[in-house]
């Protein structure tokens, strides 16, 4: 089995590795990278059979059009997240013939047999990938943590973890960082609640509308403060998409959720009727206009992104709002379109009218939980991937393999 990073064996995001065996090519991830210089990788020669989305993040889809004639396999929750993700920013829906994965199902493709398990990540739905042909084993761990609602999948990885494989390429993001502020998404939802608890004006949440932790984390917190919990249009739709797997995440139509429709979003659910279906009718019914919220700013825990920062000007008049930025704080250092809204974001810190409240948990798993895993899983060969430190992997595991972006490799 011939094994290629073509880029991730030194960078965080953008990864995208190739397998190929008898005959048989295929691309687990296929990444846009996080960083303004990273350069894509030479795909010109690669005549993929097939590519494996781990999870919707755009660091490990972002690229996929590159080759869009060919099947993507990922999991029927994920495809429609990143559906949801491509309508509501007014792009194209995908070309590619997609075929769902199932967590625990093996597989054939082509020449290799295939099983996914899922993972516990800050998406709803990760896999770790185990690849097997002509008896050799590759295990690709995918993005993952031990520390959200789903631990337990992490849990039972470590006590039945896939059988002697070649190879683990394991993901390092948070090699040198640690979690300690909030090690766990139960210590986020603390945080949140000690800030919405005695609120006497609005409080604004920062996170990712498809962060299901975190909304549940910020629905809970809201349940136990007698608080509503304010989504949008489009986080509506992605909590829609969940009930294909889970009738346990907040719904438009609980008690303690209310959904505000801004006017982009309103035409866009009134020009494709065909997709939106009841939805659009139904969301009417839960629907918060924005002078309630004005009237009674203290009953509202309000869920947006770094590019809604003029909605929340409004609300910045008479006395100081609660701003609570739950994502990663380098998101606040970027400057690209994917992240407008960034530098108003980062300026909330110094406002006299925002009380500015970090609290967020890592989708990834710090150094002891990777030492976990790896100890777990003991393959043959350990290679680094979606990490900016490769070379410290050989101080903290064993059969450590560094490789270089590009460079082939026998397994």
């Amino acid at each position: 089995m011939k094994l290629v990073i073509h880029r991730g064996a030194h960078e965080i995001g953008g990864t995208c590795i190739q397998l190929s065996d008898q005959g048989t090519t295929i691309l687990l991830d296929l990444g846009l990278p996080l960083r303004k210089e990273s350069k894509h990788p030479e795909l010109g020669g690669v005549k993929p059979d097939a590519i494996l989305i781990s999870h919707p993040h755009q660091d490990h889809f972002g690229l996929i059009e590159r080759f869009s004639h060919i099947p993507v396999y990922i999991g029927r929750v994920s495809k429609s997240l990143m559906e949801a993700g491509r309508l509501f920013s007014l792009q194209k829906p995908f070309p590619h013939e997609f075929r769902f994965m199932e967590a625990w199902k093996k597989f054939a493709l082509g020449a290799f047999q295939i099983t996914p398990f899922l993972m516990d990540h800050s998406s709803p739905e990760a896999f770790a990938l185990l690849i097997e042909c002509a008896g050799k084993k590759v295990f690709y761990s995918g993005d993952f943590r031990a520390h959200g609602r789903k631990k337990v999948l992490f849990e039972n990885m470590v006590k039945k973890p896939p059988k002697s494989p070649d190879v683990l390429i394991m993901e390092g993001t948070m090699l040198r960082r640690d979690n300690n502020d909030f090690p766990t998404e139960a210590a986020v939802e603390k945080a949140i609640l000690k800030v919405i608890k005695d609120q006497n004006k609005i409080t604004f949440l920062i996170s990712s509308s498809q962060n299901i932790d975190r909304i549940v984390s910020a629905y809970r917190a809201c349940k136990r403060s007698g608080n509503i919990l304010v989504i949008d249009l489009y986080t509506a739709w992605v909590l829609e998409q969940m009930k294909v797997v889970t009738q346990h995440v907040p719904q438009m139509d609980w008690p303690e959720v209310r959904v505000y429709i801004p006017g982009n979003q309103y035409d866009l659910v009134k020009k494709h009727p065909k997709i939106f279906g009841s939805f659009k009718a139904q969301v009417f019914h839960y629907r918060i206009q924005e002078q309630e919220l004005l009237e009674s700013p203290q009953c509202y825990l309000y869920l947006t992104r770094n590019s809604n920062f003029r909605q929340i000007r409004k609300f910045m008049g008479q006395g100081p709002i609660n701003l609570i930025y739950s994502q990663w704080m380098g998101y606040l250092k970027e400057d690209n379109w994917d992240s407008f809204g960034a530098k108003q974001m980062a300026g909330f810190q110094q406002e006299t009218g925002v009380k500015f409240v970090y609290a967020h948990t890592s989708g990834h798993a710090p150094l002891v939980d990777l030492k976990t895993f790896a100890q777990a899983i003991n393959p043959k060969m350990l290679i680094p991937v979606h990490t900016e430190y490769p070379e410290e992997f050989k101080e903290h595991f064993e059969n450590v393999v560094e490789m270089a972006d590009g460079k082939e490799v026998e397994i």
